[in-house]
């Protein structure tokens, strides 16, 4: 472990020799570096961001100075190993922040050369149009890197006939103190020697290696002496690197090869009786040349059913009342439909003779494959949601054994399980032998730290009698402590040679898969990070959060997490995030002086979130960020003074009752106090203008809630930021209901307490929303509807007064209501057709996934046609996007997801009032709420009535 001395040193000398990416000992981000998708937990003592080859080369001269020879080096991707496998001391490199790029592609040849920090997904996206693809396929494909799945030999589904990731890598770049070594380039003389040291020890162990890897698809990697020495002659170095987890070097460029998307995909989807049935058809299934064969067993889908998951599937496929049921997915790719549909009507036929068959189903459509290959897909996530202190552990999950020999090593390693006394689920891979099987494990016990070195053992021990391999899919990482038995001595020296010629000093990611000087981290040697704390702890969702890393995706229309999409920092995401505030709350040992640092730090990163609250729906274990930062500031500031700027929004939202009330004499000045406004809280265009409020007849004061309303009322509710700065949309919702033909009355406003739950300002926000729900709940007695058309504030009222134990009534949200009427035919026509784009607030468009098509029901049934395409976060978010020092990344998200629809030929209509805020301030465009389109097409915006 470095000191600080020695890390501000470190940082000082890559400065003063030209390193141009980030530096940085920050303590939040440490912690977020510190975890990845296992159980295990390594702090770095310091994590650089390089922007391209140069600084990797900086960094290698730098460390290779006699004052940092005992720096320990390790490269990261996406963070999404399962067994700890980026995880060490000193420095970590985090290759994803800025070298991600796609570098170039030769769309005659078939390759493409890419930085290692590239997610899988973006580059398909954008080879796409080329007609090619990079064929591995991971079930995290939307965060993982290439340099990752290089750095693993990861692969998934459509294995068998696609190969891993080093069946599809056509050269490497590394990085060096004394220069770039490419395989495509001429050999520089300073790497000769390097070179020839490493073939002199790989071919002394080559043979051995052979006779000790079985011959599988799912084939050993990782200092792979067998392709590096071809029979022919030569040396091809770089295949070394292709799982060998970083242990040799940094990789700084990588040529992958490419394949032709394939037009035609069918899949089938069979039910079996039983798990054991769906395995018994593996090695049957290979003779009909599926390109991937998946099985979900019966755990997994009553979990999927509890969820509401297993609604995706067609009816027949559904399990009737306690019915246990286990699937295949069984996927067919090609070029030739004829073809394809031949290779189908044999599985049928196959299918016919096999037992154990309920049902099936086939897919054709695109959009329906993609929605049954979800129900397979959520299967990791639905197990790491189990509840409970035990929860499922990736250590024995992608064993490989011939697809012949697995029904009976399953039932071994099941008994093993059994006499364990673990639980556990099981999905993955059948066409090439591979089951993703997790146990449950409270790995803050002893004895189960202890099954866990049981297991392992014993699984091992299995894989050796059934002809397999004990790492199929995700890499070693800790558990390379079984490669030296498992390869043998004399190719263990092999790679120990290897080992010595890249990494004299051993320096990179030491104590992984091969090391000359140390003994290698084990399975239980290993940290551990903390698994649990009482569910009454404010922070437990910190310590639920696995590792999974979903919240990482690189996509810009998927709203989790727009911080992280803007910065592509890891710490400025929920499991970043998580990281820091369970690191805060384990800190009793820190000294005043380190606790003032870390929370410090800790309070930069919380103040990043936009809180959008997409992690508390979209997170497989709903790890939400917006309401453990709201318990830390309780804390925080419990122990000191709130700032004036921090004060201001809580004071406006207490006392913004009383300002609608002298909105008319307060208009004149508004202007003034909302320029003095900003300065306090050192904002940027805010709003200038102040609602009058609708004409009387329309609103309804307390008071008027003892009278009885008139037929088709619908009560409308609103929040303080809508009822004092939006008054263009009270008139859109009003006039958008009169031209349905309803009575809409606008219930008098009450605050209802976002400002103070966002500051952890608990006390007040109990007053406030107490408050409100005592006139909600009035106003739900005289039997009309009450109905939010506010997203932020609708989804408050569901999430943060549930959390609170705030009971309520029923408060519907527009498009809820509206698109039950129109189910009933209670909705009127347009004279003449018309088409809009609608986009959704990214809290509602996560909270209630149904919400888009509820809205395109409401247009269609009126007689417009509504596209919702899917958005991510506009970057306002309240009073984020008006923060200057938010300026920069408020502006990435919005180009990033909503500029586009900006220049749309439809007129586009938001949901939100900070999503049209924003547009309008950063676009020419005005979008309105979805009620004035209604309001003008029905013919009902001239005038209120």
């Amino acid at each position: 472990m470095l000191d600080h001395s020695q890390t501000d040193a470190l940082a000082l000398a890559l400065g003063a020799a030209g390193f141009r990416g980030e530096v940085e000992a920050d303590t939040a981000l440490r912690a977020a570096m510190a975890t990845d998708n296992s159980v295990y937990q390594i702090t770095p003592d310091l994590v650089v961001a390089p922007r391209d080859e140069n600084d990797l080369q900086v960094l290698l001269e730098v460390l290779d100075r006699p004052e940092f020879a005992s720096v320990a080096l390790t490269g990261r991707g996406g963070g999404t190993g399962t067994n700890g496998q980026s995880l060490n001391r000193g420095v970590v490199v985090d290759m994803r922040r800025h070298m991600n790029g796609l570098i170039t592609v030769d769309a005659e040849q078939g390759w493409a050369d890419v930085q290692p920090g590239m997610v899988l997904d973006d580059l398909n996206d954008r080879l796409r149009a080329s007609g090619w693809f990079f064929a591995p396929e991971t079930s995290t494909s939307t965060r993982c890197t290439i340099g990752g799945m290089v750095s693993t030999d990861a692969s998934g589904k459509g294995s068998r006939i696609y190969g891993k990731t080093s069946d599809n890598i056509l050269g490497l770049e590394i990085a060096h103190a004394k220069g770039i070594l490419s395989s495509m380039a001429e050999t520089p003389d300073w790497a000769r020697d390097m070179l020839t040291r490493a073939e002199e020890a790989a071919r002394t162990g080559r043979e051995a290696f052979i006779r000790n890897t079985p011959r599988l698809n799912r084939r050993f990697t990782g200092y792979d002496l067998e392709r590096a020495c071809p029979p022919e002659g030569g040396f091809e170095w770089w295949r070394l690197f292709l799982g060998a987890e970083g242990t040799l070097g940094l990789i700084s460029r990588i040529r992958v090869k490419l394949r032709r998307i394939e037009p035609e995909k069918r899949l089938l989807v069979v039910a079996f009786d039983s798990f054991r049935a769906a395995l018994q058809a593996a090695s049957p299934l290979l003779e009909v040349d599926p390109t991937a064969v998946e099985v979900m067993d019966e755990t997994v889908q009553e979990l999927a059913r509890k969820s509401g998951i297993l609604n995706r599937l067609p009816e027949a496929l559904r399990p009737g009342d306690g019915q246990p049921l286990a699937y295949l997915f069984i996927e067919f790719n090609g070029q030739d439909p004829a073809a394809l549909q031949q290779r189908i009507a044999n599985c049928r036929q196959l299918l016919a003779s096999i037992r154990g068959v309920k049902a099936m189903h086939l897919a054709g459509d695109l959009a329906e494959i993609r929605e049954l290959w979800a129900v397979r897909s959520a299967g990791v996530g639905l197990l790491g949601k189990v509840d409970g202190a035990a929860r499922p552990v990736a250590f024995v999950e992608d064993t490989v054994v011939p697809p012949e020999n697995l029904p009976a090593f399953v039932d071994e390693f099941l008994a093993v399980l059994t006499r364990n006394g673990l639980g556990f689920g099981i999905y993955g891979h059948i066409d090439v032998g591979c089951l993703h099987i997790r146990p449950a494990l409270n790995l803050d016990q002893a004895e189960d730290r202890e099954r866990l070195v049981a297991v392992s053992d014993a699984v091992y021990a299995l894989t050796r009698k059934y002809g397999g391999i004990f790492w199929g899919e995700h890499g070693k990482g800790v558990r390379g402590a079984y490669l030296q038995d498992w390869i043998g001595p004399q190719a263990y020296r092999a790679l120990q040679g290897v080992k010595a010629a890249f990494d004299p000093q051993g320096r990179y990611n030491p104590g992984k898969l091969v090391s000359n000087d140390a003994p290698v981290m084990g399975i239980a040697t290993t940290p551990f990070r903390s698994f649990n704390v009482p569910d009454s702890d404010p922070l437990h969702k910190a310590f639920r959060c696995n590792g999974n890393a979903q919240c990482l995706s690189y996509a810009a229309s998927v709203p989790m997490c727009p911080s992280f999409k803007a910065t592509a920092d890891l710490r400025h995401s929920p499991k970043g995030r998580a990281d820091a505030l369970r690191a805060w709350h384990q800190a009793r040992n820190d000294t005043p002086a380190e606790r003032h640092q870390r929370e410090a730090d800790l309070m930069r990163v919380l103040d990043g979130c936009l809180g959008c609250k997409a992690c508390a729906s979209s997170c497989p274990v709903q790890v939400d960020i917006p309401s453990m930062r709201s318990a830390f500031y309780e804390d925080y500031f419990s122990r000191h003074r709130r700032p004036l700027a921090e004060q201001a929004p809580l004071l406006a939202e207490r006392f913004s009752p009383y300002i609608a009330r002298m909105s008319p004499l307060l208009s004149a000045v508004w202007p003034v106090l909302s320029r003095l406004g900003e300065h306090i809280t050192d904002s940027t265009d805010m709003p200038r203008r102040l609602a009058r409020g609708l004409p009387a007849h329309l609103r309804l004061r307390r008071r008027d809630l003892d009278a009885p309303l008139p037929d088709r009322t619908v009560i409308l509710v609103q929040d303080w930021f809508t009822a004092l700065f939006d008054p263009d949309t009270q008139r859109d919702v009003v006039a958008g209901f009169q031209a349905l033909g309803y009575k809409p009355r606008m219930l008098q406003m009450q605050p209802a307490g976002k400002a103070a739950y966002a500051a952890g300002d608990f006390r007040n926000f109990r007053t406030l929303a107490k408050r409100l729900a005592k006139v909600l709940h009035r106003a739900a007695a005289t039997g009309a509807p009450l109905i939010a058309f506010e997203p932020a504030f609708g989804m408050m009222l569901r999430q943060e007064y549930v959390k609170e134990g705030i009971r309520l009534p029923q408060i519907m949200m527009a498009q809820e209501f509206l698109s039950s009427e129109a189910e009933q035919g209670r909705l009127p026509r347009a004279s003449q057709r018309f088409s809009a784009k609608l986009l959704a607030h990214c809290t509602e468009s996560t909270a209630t996934p149904q919400s888009g098509r509820q809205w395109a029901a409401v247009f269609e049934a009126i007689g417009i046609a509504l596209e919702t395409p899917a958005t991510g976060c506009c970057g306002m978010a309240g009073l984020f996007g008006h923060h200057k020092r938010h300026q920069e990344v408020s502006r990435k998200l919005f180009d990033m997801s909503w500029r586009q629809h900006m220049t749309s030929d439809k007129e586009v209509v938001a949901t939100g009032f900070s999503c049209r805020c924003q547009s309008e301030r950063l676009s020419d465009q005005s979008p309105r709420h979805p009620l004035g389109l209604i309001a003008r097409v029905l013919g009902g915006d001239e005038d209120l009535v």
